[in-house]
């Protein structure tokens, strides 16, 4: 277990009848980025509520930094930060006030104006949260999620509602927490974050991990055809091959110079390989519930 620090084998939670996680397995190894992918309603919430320790499952084995969630003391939750979607208000504490609040939670925290400093809030230091913008709020968030020196940092959705210069800031951000060696399990609708920033990725859907593995990866989509675009005399033109190297080298031989006119070469997106998984889930779980009433 040692390269380990979440283990989650046939994890299953029920409302009302309805299964919200339905004996999913997960695996994330120590230092990795994975992001958990899924619809809203997919059981992403649920299952990350259980490995914080928040909420209590109904089967199955889970196991995080060695300790199962549902047990665990103070010196476990010491070791793990958790940023929500918004960790609350302070309206009437500073920047600094607030970390160092924190910081007095945990019994051998960072040292407050150098997490300030990481997270790009030196200069906002002395400000009043509420005066704070939106990007400048979350980086307050992470400075507090990872205050106490976490060794897993769980982050749901973070940048959401950010415009896309603040994105890449805080995915900088996340980089150089990864780099440090925190193990980061990362929640988002966005694709792109996933790909940016994640080592492996899940795709959860009916509360089932339908797939896993690198993002040039997933859904077999390194080994997909990749499609070749470019203007042609009656204008624009393209083909799907295996081999596009060879391709684009016999194309390029019909143009005088071998300059080919708006030469483009693709392969299937993440948010395409990603919507086929959840449309064939969706299509696989209606089968079943149609078996199961007898419908036709």
């Amino acid at each position: 277990m040692d390269g380990v620090a979440i283990k989650v084998r046939g994890l299953r939670k029920t409302y009302g009848g309805k299964k919200a996680v339905d004996d999913l397995d997960l695996t994330v190894h120590r230092g990795e980025v994975f992001a958990l992918l899924g619809p809203n309603g997919a059981g992403k919430t649920t299952t990350v509520e259980i490995l914080e320790g928040y909420r209590r499952r109904d089967g199955g084995e889970v196991s995080v930094l060695g300790a199962d969630p549902a047990g665990a003391d103070a010196a476990w939750r010491s070791r793990v930060g958790i940023v929500l979607q918004g960790t609350g208000e302070f309206d009437d504490l500073r920047v600094e006030e607030v970390v160092r609040l924190f910081a007095g939670y945990y019994p051998s925290s960072d040292d407050p104006a150098s997490v300030i400093d990481r997270v790009g809030l030196t200069e906002k230091r002395r400000a009043l949260t509420h005066t704070l913008s939106g990007g400048q709020k979350r980086r307050l968030d992470v400075a507090l999620g990872v205050i106490g020196r976490p060794e897993l940092l769980f982050l749901d959705e973070p940048t959401t509602g950010f415009d896309p210069e603040a994105r890449r800031e805080f995915w900088e951000l996340i980089r150089q927490l990864a780099g440090g060696g925190t193990t980061i399990l990362l929640t988002t609708h966005y694709l792109q974050e996933a790909e940016e920033l994640a080592d492996r990725v899940g795709v959860i859907n009916g509360g089932r991990l339908v797939a896993s593995g690198l993002p040039s990866e997933l859904g077999g989509r390194a080994l997909q055809a990749a499609i070749v675009s470019w203007q042609g005399p009656t204008g624009l033109e393209s083909a799907r091959t295996q081999t596009p190297t060879t391709f684009v080298r016999e194309l390029s031989a019909r143009f005088p110079g071998g300059e080919v006119p708006g030469l483009t070469v693709s392969r299937p997106s993440l948010e395409d390989v990603y919507l086929s998984m959840i449309d064939n889930a969706m299509g696989l779980d209606l089968l079943e519930d149609t078996a199961a009433t007898g419908e036709k």
